[in-house]
């Protein structure tokens, strides 16, 4: 799972290492390293202390990179690489593990030409068949994000660093080689003769990425080391290790922060954000994402089996006051199900409006006067527990009691997902973000027909919506403006059935100690940090 979309929320205790306090101690002080003519550093390796990241939840869910699906997307993204990777400022795609690649003109047939002499961490070379493996190991186990691969009918391997992919339609196959999760490529032939996903879960690594891991506690930290044969080199300010601290208090998180002790923070309250905007050694970030925080409603259970209802409790949000008075206007009301800067994202789409009137109508239309709703969300998510606890006001002017339950993720999912509709929640909070920079994860994942229940936590289904959806991610490839298009017929069924509602975008607010250099987000790939693009200033 992603989370909290995604997060197998686990009770977590925070142990702050004698280790990681001196490896602190190492990044804050000045490093004087010494390049050569090829931008390393004399040894080949990088001097530039550690860089801690500060996290507010458990880190590691998932080792295999097959299979992963959660947290542990801040971390694999630095112990895997991909082909490519997305610029969502740019809206183009940056040659990672492939030098270059062509597509046929009727989109079904993509070749990529691999870098030639990358070393995986396991000391093998990457070739074109260990990345074909890589990619057939992933479909075949059907885990995580594997569905990501649909498109992809064979794969073909040219010559040693020749990758031929063949596809059944022609689908945006860039977007999907580049992907945060379900698209490293790793050393499948070492990682299986020491045990698989046993090994992985031990805290091994098989990947090409610059960073492998040295130290890990489940539910405290994770510390990367730099893998000294990293294809793309070292120069001596980029940091010698990545730590990754769980710190579950935020003012725990902000009083590191202010001590130094943190070079960056993905999540705080935005009150706790106030206090550090005067801060002369902290740097507060702001910038826009790929993730909203979605309501589902549950369609098969009374009252919500009614549109107008669902209807009404759109009505009954007071958006302007969630995004201002609890969110520090760090989010805008969300137009559409697919979010602002990702493309099929559609601004004249109808929105939702706080209007109690309305909502009431819609009530009298449906025959429904009151009724008492549960509502759940993830516990210690700050933000969401405000905003169940102003929609429980809310909810009460036109009728309706609603009891508001915080849960780890484990817990809400598994609640969501009983066999009964009648034992499940009436509307769940969750955040989602795409799996890789395409709508299709949006669309199909939350509001797709669904046999047996993994997302689609509305339980909703319409064939109609399907067929668009599905259409619009089969013609990507070829006629993207097509697909903008179906994508936006598809955004008007949900607000007219209002299965659910996308409540905001969200901005990211990341605290950033002045010491950390080179710092890019990209919501493409959330709350990652590149930490081989960064350095020490």
């Amino acid at each position: 799972m992603k989370g909290n979309k995604k997060i197998w929320s686990l009770l977590v205790s925070l142990s702050l290492l004698v280790f990681l306090a001196a490896c602190s101690g190492n990044s804050s002080s000045s490093t004087e390293g010494n390049e050569n003519s090829n931008g390393k550093s004399e040894e080949g390796q990088p001097k530039g202390g550690v860089a801690i990241y500060g996290y507010h939840d458990d880190i590691m869910t998932f080792w295999d990179p097959s299979d992963s699906y959660s947290n542990e997307i801040v971390a694999m993204n630095n112990m895997y690489e991909t082909l490519l990777r997305y610029d969502s400022k740019t809206e183009t795609f940056k040659n990672i593990l492939a030098e270059s690649y062509e597509v046929s003109d009727d989109g079904l047939t993509w070749t990529f030409k691999l870098r030639e002499g990358v070393k995986f961490h396991t000391g093998n070379e990457m070739t074109a068949e260990s990345a074909k493996a890589s990619f057939e190991r992933t479909i075949e186990r059907g885990k995580g994000a594997a569905f990501i691969w649909d498109p992809v009918k064979e794969i073909n391997v040219k010559d040693t660093y020749t990758l031929e992919f063949v596809l059944s339609y022609p689908a945006a196959l860039d977007t999907i080689v580049s992907s945060g999760y379900a698209a490293f490529v790793f050393d499948v032939k070492a990682a299986e003769e020491n045990g698989g996903e046993d090994w992985f879960n031990e805290g091994n690594s098989a990947g090409t990425g610059p960073y492998m891991p040295e130290k890990w506690e489940r539910g405290s930290q994770l510390i990367l080391t730099a893998f000294n044969e990293y294809w793309a080199g070292w120069k001596a300010e980029n940091y010698q290790k990545v730590a990754f601290k769980t710190i579950p208090e935020a003012n725990t998180r902000l009083q590191m922060a202010q001590a130094g002790e943190l070079q960056y923070i993905s999540q705080m309250p935005n009150e706790l954000i106030k206090s550090l905007k005067d801060s002369e050694n902290l740097t507060i970030a702001e910038t826009e994402s790929f993730q909203q925080l979605v309501m589902q409603f549950n369609t098969e259970k009374e009252p919500l089996n009614n549109p107008k209802v669902r209807q009404a409790l759109g009505y009954a949000i007071p958006y302007e006051s969630i995004i201002k008075e609890i969110l520090g206007d760090s989010a805008t009301q969300s137009f559409g199900n697919i979010p602002k800067g990702l493309w099929g994202h559609s601004g004249d789409l109808p929105q939702f409006e706080y209007n109690l009137d309305k909502a009431k109508a819609l009530l009298k239309e449906a025959g429904v006067d009151s009724k008492k709703l549960t509502l759940t969300y993830l516990s210690g998510d700050e933000d969401e527990r405000q905003i169940a606890e102003l929609m429980k006001i809310e909810l009460a002017k036109i009728g309706f009691d609603l009891e508001i339950k915080g849960m780890l993720w484990e817990a809400q999912w598994d609640l969501a997902k009983s066999s009964n509709p009648a034992d499940r929640q009436d509307i769940l909070f969750m955040y989602w973000w795409p799996d890789y920079a395409d709508p299709y994860s949006f669309m199909k994942n939350l509001y797709g027909s669904e046999e047996e229940v993994v997302f689609n936590l509305a339980y909703f289904k319409n064939e109609q919506y399907d067929k668009l959806v599905d259409e619009a991610q089969k013609i990507a490839g070829v006629d993207r403006n097509k697909a903008i298009e179906l994508y936006k017929q598809a955004q008007q069924i949900l607000f007219d059935e209002a299965p659910g509602i996308s409540l905001y975008d969200k901005k990211y607010v990341r605290v950033l100690d002045n010491s950390l250099g080179g710092y890019e987000d990209n919501p493409a790939y959330p709350n990652v940090v590149f930490s081989h693009d960064t350095f020490k200033k």
